[in-house]
């Protein structure tokens, strides 16, 4: 189980580390443990726990009361914020808790709820995504193990791939063509496969050639389907090269697409990118230039 310092807590919960521990003080809401040298840390129940705090205070209950509540009290009034709330930052909370505890059907009702009153894209832009961010956030500070994270991948995947199914099938057949795909030893699918949902939502073509694609068979593809359109995300380094020298290779490959590039080892990096190469910094990003670019008039 992951262990936290005081400023992970800080870091994850968004409460100040001094408001933690005069909470520690004042109410003895926490416990902080001691390791064989000394070094105070918490662990996933304390975060748990710092988590709900700030959920229930940033709904204007009083840290005063919720130091007082049960174990019981305190998820019997998180879990009647979570159903009734239409702020997406609590939901986000909610979700949070639900990955936490590997709790399948508290996920599915939020989803499920959010996109009754929001539909399925607004819940995926307002909701999902921001939440997939916060767990990247965690990932990198061992807040989350492997299951949890896998677990979270592949009920959010269920939920696209539904979607996606739903969708019509009658395209234009004069639409621009997109192929997506992700780099050799690229796992991060979710975005990309969101993306394949907003354009086929907005009458675009898509070919979805998913995870780890060599750039071989990358090569097969685009002669056969000859895309207007390229659309890659780099969230880890691609294999044997550099982001940069990637995004070269795509460019000088396929000279006729224009290819559009996103990922953390794009965005924000200042890469000088070839002149049919295009860096989406959002999804938000992405939609408008298919919208842009679309032969139909947007839902």
């Amino acid at each position: 189980m992951a262990n936290y310092s005081i400023k992970d807590l800080e870091h994850l919960s968004g409460i100040k580390a001094h408001t933690l521990r005069i909470w520690e003080q004042r109410y003895n809401l926490i416990n902080p443990k001691r390791t064989e040298t000394n070094i105070r840390f918490y662990d996933q129940d304390d975060l748990k726990l710092i988590l709900n705090v700030s959920l229930l205070k940033d709904n204007g209950i009083k840290i005063s009361k919720i130091a007082e509540m049960t174990r019981e009290q305190l998820n019997e009034a998180i879990i009647n914020i979570s159903d009734n709330s239409t702020n997406f930052a609590d939901q986000i909370y909610a979700l949070t808790l639900c990955m936490i505890d590997l709790d399948e059907q508290r996920f599915e009702k939020i989803i499920n709820s959010n996109t009754l009153k929001h539909g399925f894209e607004r819940t995926m832009m307002n909701l999902v995504i921001p939440f997939l961010s916060k767990i990247g956030v965690m990932w990198l500070t061992d807040a989350i193990n492997p299951a949890q994270e896998h677990f979270i991948s592949h009920l959010v995947r269920q939920k696209i791939m539904v979607a996606i199914d739903g969708q019509q099938t009658n395209v234009d057949s004069s639409a621009k063509k997109y192929m997506l795909f992700l780099p050799e030893g690229e796992l991060h699918e979710l975005i990309l496969l969101f993306a394949n949902y907003l354009i086929k939502s907005r009458g675009g073509r898509v070919i979805y050639l998913g995870q780890t694609l060599p750039i071989d068979d990358l090569k097969m593809a685009h002669e056969i389907y000859e895309p207007e359109y390229l659309i890659t995300v780099l969230t880890g380094k691609p294999l044997n090269s550099t982001p940069t020298e990637y995004i070269e290779e795509l460019s000088n490959l396929f000279p006729d697409s224009e290819i559009l590039v996103s990922g953390r080892q794009v965005v924000g990096q200042d890469l000088q990118l070839p002149d049919n190469v295009t860096s989406l910094a959002s999804l938000n990003d992405l939609i408008t230039f298919v919208e842009e670019n679309s032969t139909i008039t947007t839902p």
